[in-house]
């Protein structure tokens, strides 16, 4: 006797604007669910049309990806489901303008971007809309043409949002299509705090870049982390003065972290394991920036706890000193710039500090 099952949910529509590394790997992945379009730049769209799009990650897993539509404008996005902004801070408000006159009601837009106020500025430019922030914990970098690879894990989140048509939240019709593609997805209630300890970790993105090495290498030096912790100091202490408190992502809570980066090699390998438990390919985006030749998010990084120390009337020497080192190096032909010594640069910023 035959027996009635439920309708498969329909394939979600979604369109990755900013297709580099974050966007190809988020829509790589759920492309297996959703009819995915990755827009980016022409070179990069026309790699993947002759090649595919392939993604490595963690334990050696391998995707190949043939099943996706490319374009290099935002006029692909009207009628999607979901628009995921991966644009780097900079570019934000263009990304709000050019998505503007294409979207259309019911659109949920999420922005898996650094920094504290992309939602913010894409809410601005995109009313009428839901806006989500997102986060991507863990590195992506390129590999090749068409080839993009996870050096590191850890669990993308996004917010919950609020009560959505037809039952349930904002943020559960993508949740359900990473849950079904393989990709970690949690929903939070809390991003900005979320966003808060996100910014922690990338303000070793400019300490990488600037070391040339990769991430696993530079992280299990003692005199790089003491960079890393002179930063997050500052940080935290501009956030407690912003009334922020950064989210617990790890094993150790964010008010520690300083002190263990400080350790010696040996006891912070110990404590901190899950911090190097990353493949020797993975680099920060910012290195990938300088190599390339294109302007880096230290604005939104470390220049973004400069400036919320400022408004507090507080000091961040060693951050302000990397975003100035970190523009010096984007001065420099892609690949020429200096590529400074863990105790040279810990020399350098503890100099800018008096």
């Amino acid at each position: 006797m035959p027996t009635d099952t439920a309708p498969s949910p329909p394939r979600l529509r979604i369109a990755v604007l900013g297709a580099g590394s974050i966007g190809c790997h988020l829509g790589g992945m759920l492309a297996a669910v959703a009819d995915v379009t990755l827009i980016g730049r022409p070179a990069a769209m026309d790699e993947i049309g002759r090649l595919g799009l392939t993604l490595t990650g963690p334990a050696e897993a391998r995707r190949e990806i043939r099943d996706l539509t490319l374009a290099t404008d935002a006029a692909p996005a009207a009628g999607a489901d979901w628009v995921l902004v991966t644009v780097k801070s900079d570019d934000t408000a263009a990304a709000a303008r050019d998505l503007a006159g294409h979207l259309t009601p019911g659109t949920v837009v999420a922005s898996f971007q650094n920094g504290l106020h992309n939602p913010r500025v894409l809410r601005a430019g995109l009313p009428g809309h839901r806006v989500l922030a997102g986060m991507v914990p863990y590195n992506v970098v390129r590999t090749g043409p068409a080839a993009f690879h996870q050096g590191s894990g850890g669990q993308v989140m996004l917010d919950a949002g609020g009560p959505a048509a037809g039952g349930g939240s904002d943020g559960e019709g993508l949740a359900a299509a990473a849950a079904a593609a393989g990709l970690r997805l949690a929903l939070r209630r809390d991003m900005p705090a979320v966003q808060a300890a996100k910014l922690l970790m990338n303000l070793n993105n400019a300490v990488n870049a600037l070391s040339g090495l990769p991430l696993r290498e530079q992280l299990g030096g003692r005199a790089y982390r003491a960079c890393l912790a002179r930063c997050q100091r500052e940080a935290l202490a501009a956030f407690r003065a912003a009334g922020l408190r950064p989210a617990r992502l790890g094993p150790v809570p964010p008010g520690w972290t300083p002190a263990v980066l400080g350790l010696p090699d040996a006891l912070f390998r110990r404590l901190a394991g899950a911090s190097l438990r990353i493949d020797g390919q993975a680099r920060s985006s910012m290195w990938e920036d300088l190599q390339r030749g294109r302007t880096t998010e230290i604005g939104s990084l470390q220049g973004e706890i400069v400036t919320l120390a400022g408004q507090a009337r507080l000091a961040a020497p060693a951050n302000a000193r990397l975003v100035e080192l970190v523009r010096e190096a984007e001065g420099a032909a892609p690949g020429t710039a200096r590529r400074w010594s863990g105790p040279d640069l810990l020399a350098e910023l503890a100099g800018a500090a008096g």
